[in-house]
This record gives structure tokens, C-alpha cells and sequence, in this order.
């Protein structure tokens, strides 16, 4: 199996890149299921000038997560396609919640020196009988028949 398995990136990467034929021996799969899966949009190995098939550790993680649909959870091709796109979304969603949590902590921190000041900028000073209403309210209309012409006016 060494000879199937390489490292690209440059001496101290470390990036392993297995070929089609180490990948379907470890995980007791035809290379063709590879193919297909590749076909339809599921893998997305990188090639060599050669154009041969170079699954990289980030691609049999997809795969294990794949095969684990299909075969211990019955999902078919199209359902693991909806699977794995909503876990990119969620994925990016995360990312994106992450990115406004940091900037509010951010905005937090940032404005905990000042707050006094704000707050005392941001607040109108008054007195309780600047609250108090300067002008009695109108008093509430009457209803019934009285005010509008209704039995009551009939009956006189």
C-alpha cells in the first residue's frame, strides 16, 4: 500500500493522497462506486498531469460519511446529495454565527470603557413632576345609545 499512497505539499506537509485503487481496498468498495460517486458531484478528488485519482484525507472523511449514509442508513445517492449540502450549510452558517459572536464580544469590549459616559450622554436628566402629565386626559367618550341618537333618544 506505500506505493499507492503519496504526499504532495513539499517536505514537511505531510498531505497524504491516496490512489482509487488503495481507497476501494480499504474501505471493500469497487472503484467504479468511486467513479459514480465522483460523477455525480458527491467526491471531488484531485488529479495528477497523469489524470489519475488522488483522494486526499478531507475526501475519505466525505467518503466514510457517505458510505455510512448508504449503507448502515439505507440513503440513497440523491438523499446523501441533500445530506451533504446541508451539512455545508450548516457548516457556513456556524462559521457566519462564530464571525458575528466575535464581532459583538469585540464591540463589547470595546465599549465597556466608556459605558459611563454613555450612559449618562444617552440618558435626559428630569424630575418626577417633569413625568407627571401637564394636562388632565379627556375624559372617556360616552357609549350607548345616548351619545349617537340610538333607543334611548327613541323612548323620550
Amino acid at each position: 500500500m506505500a506505493s499507492r499512497k503519496g504526499t504532495v505539499g513539499g517536505s514537511g506537509s505531510g498531505t497524504a493522497y491516496y490512489m482509487i485503487s488503495a481507497v476501494a481496498q480499504k474501505y471493500s468498495i469497487h472503484p467504479q462506486t468511486l467513479r459514480l460517486y465522483e460523477r455525480e458531484g458527491l467526491l471531488k478528488p484531485s488529479r495528477t498531469d497523469g489524470n489519475t485519482r488522488l483522494y486526499s484525507d478531507e475526501d475519505l472523511q466525505r467518503l466514510e460519511t457517505i458510505l455510512s449514509l448508504t449503507r448502515d442508513l439505507g440513503v440513497n445517492l440523491a438523499g446523501v446529495e441533500i445530506v451533504l449540502n446541508m451539512r455545508q450549510k450548516i457548516a457556513e452558517m456556524q462559521h457566519e454565527v462564530n464571525e458575528f459572536m466575535l464581532y459583538v464580544k469585540g464591540e463589547l469590549a470595546r465599549g465597556l470603557g466608556d459605558w459611563e459616559q454613555r450612559l449618562h450622554t444617552a440618558l435626559v436628566r428630569t424630575t418626577p413632576a417633569d413625568i407627571v402629565r401637564a394636562t388632565p386626559a379627556a375624559p372617556p367618550q360616552p357609549t350607548g345609545g345616548q351619545a349617537d341618537g340610538g333607543p334611548d333618544r327613541a323612548r323620550r
